[in-house]
């Protein structure tokens, strides 16, 4: 969905006219209210909001199958590892980066 200039709207003209942006937003408008000519807050209809968090919830829950369908190829092509031997190596990792990065960085002179 594109968006005119009639959709941009400073914060404190918002403030003055909340009540027709509001109706507007009911009618199917997006506002963009801007507050030191950046974008800053949206006003959208409620029904659209809910509308737009239930896509991210299903956004989210296909890439969860996705990574159950991915982890269960990796189990039947054999790659597949003991998880006290992963976390260790995962820790292991941490802690060389760790030690790394504390020798890298420059000493604070008070």
């Amino acid at each position: 969905m594109g968006f005119s200039a009639s959709d941009v709207v400073p914060f404190t003209q918002a403030r003055a006219n909340l009540s027709e942006l509001a109706e507007q937003a009911k009618a199917g408008a997006e506002k963009i209210i801007t507050k030191n000519g950046e974008s800053y807050v949206a006003l959208i209809d409620a029904e659209r909001l809910d509308y737009y968090h239930r896509l991210e919830r299903e956004r989210i829950h296909l890439l969860l199958i996705d990574d159950a369908r991915q982890g269960l190829a990796d189990v039947l092509a054999g790659r597949t590892q003991n998880a006290d031997t992963a976390l260790a190596g995962l820790q292991a990792a941490r802690k060389a980066k760790a030690a790394t990065t504390s020798k890298t960085k420059p000493k604070h002179r008070g």
